[in-house]
């Protein structure tokens, strides 16, 4: 198992504990982000892992991303991070009916509960370091809506929507069903967590049909992050997570591979840049050491 790195205490960590990548540059990496954002990361990390240097930037670029890492290496702040820098340093305050632009999935319960206590940590330290540095900055709200969620909390997210909404498959398609998918039409970036338990499945069939629901009723291309640490055969987990689109003829984005993993996507790579299919991934690729 990796040793943590973080400077604090394991129980002040977010998300997950992280090994860094010091024969990486971490600093550009983190360039990317906004002063505030790179000053906690410092204060609480020794570094960013190799799947935050590789998928920040194409993260950041709006690209569908699909990271393939070891449990504890920090996929999915590497995930969260750049959305809290757009949410919170963003010039532009949407209206509070269109304030939900990020939606993360997860098709294990307790793993969405467990996100939505860690995301806590980011959003305080970010705060409190945009306040220290005298930058201006909007707290992102974050909500969660599973089985579980009491009918309190579920009329509150109808009254005053949340930046961030943590759910899972099933609940996801009670919302595309009812009253509140109108409250989802501002969403631009989807988080699928554990990505491989849904590939095979009926559950991942079911929420394939709502990812183009709420790409219908949104009216645009939405950002496809994807998360696990035991992903095969890589290519048709991609083509899952980019989901339908009528044939076309432009080229793929370059599968985004490091060096000493590439024999894990030889056969890949080359498809997922110039296949044409009804299921096309357009982003990156990142595999790591699995």
């Amino acid at each position: 198992m990796p040793k943590r790195t973080s400077k604090k205490a394991a129980s002040e960590s977010p998300i997950e504990p992280q090994s860094p990548a010091p024969e990486l540059a971490p600093a550009n990496a983190l360039d990317l982000f906004h002063p505030a954002v790179r000053d906690w990361f410092s204060a609480v990390f020794t570094g960013p892992t190799r799947p935050q240097i590789l998928g920040w930037p194409a993260i950041s670029r709006g690209d569908s991303t699909l990271i393939l890492a070891p449990t504890g290496t920090g996929k999915t702040l590497a995930a969260f991070l750049w959305c809290i820098n757009r949410l919170m340093f963003s010039t532009d305050k949407p209206p509070e009916e269109s304030r939900c632009r990020v939606i993360y999935i997860s098709p294990i319960k307790a793993l969405a509960v467990d996100v939505e206590r860690n995301l806590r940590a980011p959003l305080v330290g970010i705060a409190q370091a945009a306040q220290r540095l005298g930058h201006a900055y909007q707290e992102p709200i974050v909500a969660i809506r599973t089985g579980d969620t009491p009918t309190a909390e579920r009329a509150r997210f109808l009254r005053h929507p949340s930046d961030i909404l943590i759910t899972t498959p099933e609940s996801l398609y009670l919302l595309l069903t009812s009253q509140p998918r109108e409250l989802l039409r501002s969403v631009d970036t989807v988080i699928l967590d554990e990505i491989h338990a849904l590939v095979p499945t009926k559950r991942g069939s079911h929420l394939s049909l709502s990812l183009e629901r709420l790409e219908k009723l949104t009216g645009r291309r939405i950002q496809r992050i994807g998360l696990s640490a035991t992903q095969r055969p890589l290519e048709e987990v991609a083509r899952f997570l980019g989901g339908a689109e009528v044939p076309s003829t432009r080229e793929l984005p370059n599968a985004v591979i490091p060096s000493e993993a590439r024999n894990l996507l030889s056969d890949a790579a080359p498809k997922l840049r110039h296949e044409h299919t009804s299921q096309e991934f357009s982003g990156a690729a990142i595999a790591l050491n699995p």
